[in-house]
């Protein structure tokens, strides 16, 4: 009797695994085709269908009771419509704004709309605690404020209240440009080095004017548009002092 219980429930576990495992597989998979979205950047709609597909891979895993089948047609149906709907509000501002909403002023020059914020279900607090989140602590000197589709507020300062930029100082500045890192975990980036038209010879000779004599005791290196190489060692046994406790 023990021994059937204990079979079973090992068969069970495995049932568990093998679902848990596909509907990893076939989130990843659907993920993939919708493209990459961080959180914040979610309209309405991407998070009522990413609730819903992760409801429906859950149900698929943890109900013994249910079909394979029926839980991944479940995930992608609803990955094929988000994917279509995404396809058509690039084509179609109307679908668009009717999918994924439009950005509504809630501040404009310095007063409150209290019809808009009604609208959009948003306090008086929140709004404030946004407005401060962005660094402002006070709404007159906000132009405009903006809830964007993806719930964060966009703020427009007024003009005596805008940062002063290196432009408004009249300064000449270097020019900017992305760094390449050359070396990640000890390893070389060779696409990166192709990119930034240097080889594997010049690198290990960078790294030995700086005292290195291979590639194991980095733990990354970057190369800026200057020409400067910058390594930053591994430093797996030292014990860094926490001043933050």
């Amino acid at each position: 009797m023990f021994a059937d219980i204990f079979e079973v429930k090992w068969i069970e576990l495995l049932d568990v695994f093998i679902r848990a495992l596909l509907s990893l597989i076939t989130l990843f998979l659907i993920a993939k085709m919708l493209g990459a979205k961080q959180v914040s950047q979610l309209s309405l709609f991407d998070y009522v269908i990413g609730i819903s597909i992760g409801n429906f891979a859950a149900e698929m895993t943890i109900n013994l009771e249910s079909q394979y089948l029926n839980g991944i047609l479940a995930v992608v149906v609803f990955g094929f419509v988000a994917y279509f709907v995404s396809f058509l509000t690039m084509k179609s501002i109307k679908l668009r704004r009717f999918f994924m909403g439009t950005p509504t002023i809630v501040i404009q020059k310095g007063k409150l709309l209290e019809s808009n914020l009604k609208k959009l279900k948003l306090d008086v607090n929140d709004l404030l605690e946004e407005c401060r989140c962005n660094g402002y602590f006070n709404i007159e000197e906000i132009e405009y404020a903006i809830m964007e589709v993806n719930g964060n507020i966009s703020i427009l300062p007024k003009g005596k209240y805008k940062p002063v930029v290196i432009q408004d100082l009249d300064l000449e500045v270097p020019k900017q440009g992305l760094c390449a890192n050359v070396i990640i975990d000890g390893k070389p980036m060779s696409n990166n080095l192709k990119i930034a038209l240097k080889d594997e010879a010049w690198l290990l000779n960078e790294i030995n004017k700086q005292g290195y004599d291979d590639y194991s005791k980095i733990l990354l290196a970057t190369l800026y548009i200057n020409g400067k190489l910058t390594v930053y060692e591994r430093n797996l046994h030292e014990t860094p002092k926490n001043f933050l406790e």
